[in-house]
């Protein structure tokens, strides 16, 4: 079990979306927070929507230019040694895989699972130190069920899984709750900041992604899940159920897949 109340959370990809309302979820419930992003601006604009925004500190990171020890130590330098990090940036696609540079399958890799896996590096000593922490991954439904135009991230997204369930595996005697979000589609601007095969920005609101769950209903999820120290929460509408599909019926989930609208 995890109450975050005043407890030290520190989020990464804070400055919009799922980050933005895990902040705002999190600041109600009386965590003090580390947000951080690329724009310092947005982390701004996010402190000034949390109930204290004094219990809130702005760091701003480049996840794809940063060292994870060094972040770590400015995080712990806000407020004390962070007890729950959020690993939520990342960056999607929206692109065949005969059309990708494998600079845009290096730079999602890097993105979405390197840079997690470095920070969550970076705070595992000191967690283990003092013998509690929880370390929170946001993956996708994509990283249960790889589907057309998503071959990177869903790539990405299927090695966090691997990543965090060994990591789970290897601490929970020493007070380390490891969960993994699997969210389906939230309302936010995931699809329209996603990579195409040259790198450019998709610049498009999927039809699904534009009619999916609030982002503040999934922050409320995910909190609730942590709270209650699961394993993993899938988290969004019809969409999650593709994960229990794959596990009953591989050969159908296959045939769905190859017919479903995706954008």
């Amino acid at each position: 079990m995890t109450d975050i109340a005043n407890q030290i959370v520190w989020i990464t990809g804070a400055s919009s979306g799922i980050g933005e309302a895990l902040a705002v979820a999190a600041s109600r419930r009386g965590a003090k927070l580390v947000l951080s992003a690329r724009r310092a601006s947005e982390l701004d604009r996010v402190r000034g929507r949390c109930a204290t925004p004094t219990d809130v500190a702005v760091l701003r990171l480049d996840l794809e230019r940063f060292d994870a020890s060094l972040a770590a130590d400015e995080a712990a330098g806000f407020f004390g040694a962070v007890d729950v990090l959020v690993n939520n940036a990342g960056i999607s696609q929206r692109s065949l895989v005969a059309d990708t540079s494998m600079e845009v399958y290096r730079r999602i890799m890097e993105l979405d699972f390197f840079a997690p896996v470095a920070l969550t590096k970076a705070v595992l000593p000191g967690m283990l130190a003092r013998r509690r922490g929880h370390v929170v991954a946001i993956s996708s439904v994509a990283g249960k069920v790889a589907t057309p135009l998503r071959s990177g991230y869903a790539a990405a997204k299927f090695a966090l899984h691997g990543f965090y369930d060994a990591l789970r595996a290897e601490v929970w005697k020493r007070g380390i709750t490891v969960t993994v979000i699997v969210p389906g589609f939230i309302r936010t601007d995931v699809s329209i900041n996603a990579v195409t095969g040259s790198g450019a920005p998709y610049g498009t609101m999927d039809g699904k992604q534009a009619t999916g769950m609030d982002p503040g209903v999934c922050a409320d999820r995910i909190w609730r899940a942590v709270q209650a120290g699961k394993s993993e929460a899938l988290i969004g509408g019809v969409e999650t159920l593709a994960a229990y599909l794959k596990r009953l019926s591989p050969t159908l989930t296959e045939r769905v897949i190859r017919n479903a609208k995706v954008t």
